[in-house]
């Protein structure tokens, strides 16, 4: 045999005795889910989406620094609609009216809720909403879990009668009391721990043309700040935008914000704070 051939022929059988080598392929590194870090959603700027009962605006559906997951939309209805049938689910949910006149359902009762009132709905309570105005009505709700939310009572928080945590209620506007301050008026809606959270805190501020609340501030508790009526200028990390009615400011976690009446009327807004397992503790002074 020609002893190029033969070469040949070795090589080729030792290939094809020699145990076949793999190139292992370092993993694809985990895509990381998106947080929701501080934000302004401006009413004008959301989406408007036509349904069967009126209209969605879809604001977001992330979680957060301290949620496992933050949801919000705003549903408009039409004059006698309902959003859906009266259903329950373990995140606990807070609405507040922006337009219109709802009848509010919670397990089994009802009660006219107008603009500016707050609706809070506890773990796994039957509820729903109808508009029962003459105009359509306008709601924006915020939806939100916590680690807690898992161990939720599956009979509903009323069933459940927690001590000391905040059931179902309908916080109604022309009910809540008006207190003067040296920038404008307060009013106290709710401040309690809940089924799911440590704390639930909600107030409206008013405040008279080129006022502010305060300096600006930063805490570890995360706040959702709704604007009932007139124009804020909304600073976060140094960063401006202004909202008028229907707008949404989210503060993240230990993020420096600020807040003035840029408008020659009135300005007021609805301020939740809501403290969960995961927020930080506060540093100390």
């Amino acid at each position: 045999m020609h002893v190029s051939r033969l070469l040949f022929a070795t090589y080729v059988t030792a290939s094809l005795l020699a145990p076949s080598i793999v190139v292992a392929q370092a993993p694809a590194p985990a895509v990381q889910p998106a947080i929701l870090k501080s934000q302004v959603f401006i009413w004008e700027q959301l989406k408007v989406k036509t349904t069967a009962v009126g209209q969605l605006r879809d604001v977001v559906n992330l979680p957060s620094a301290t949620f496992e997951k933050f949801e919000s939309h705003i549903t408009t209805l039409n004059v006698g609609q309902a959003s859906h049938a009266p259903h329950r689910h373990a995140r606990e949910e807070f609405i507040i009216i922006k337009d219109g006149t709802v009848e509010v359902h919670i397990n089994g009762r009802t009660q006219l809720a107008g603009p500016g009132s707050l609706l809070f709905y506890a773990s796994n309570d039957l509820h729903a909403i109808r508009n029962a105005g003459t105009t359509p009505a306008t709601y924006l709700v915020f939806n939100f879990e916590t680690v807690a939310t898992r161990s939720a009572p599956a009979q509903g928080a009323a069933a459940a009668n927690l001590p000391g945590k905040l059931a179902s209620t309908v916080f109604n506007w022309e009910q809540l009391a008006v207190k003067p301050t040296k920038v404008g008026a307060r009013r106290d809606v709710v401040n309690s721990p809940t089924v799911t959270c440590h704390n639930f805190e909600c107030h409206v501020t008013t405040l008279n043309p080129g006022e502010t609340p305060h300096a600006s501030h930063r805490h570890p508790d995360e706040e959702i700040i709704v604007v009932k009526e007139g124009v804020m200028a909304v600073t976060i990390n140094g960063v401006t935008n202004r909202g008028g009615p229907g707008s949404i400011f989210f503060y993240g976690s230990n993020d420096e914000h600020g807040m003035k009446n840029v408008g020659g009327t009135t300005a007021s807004y609805h301020v939740i704070r809501i403290v969960t397992a995961a927020t930080p503790k506060a540093a100390a002074k």
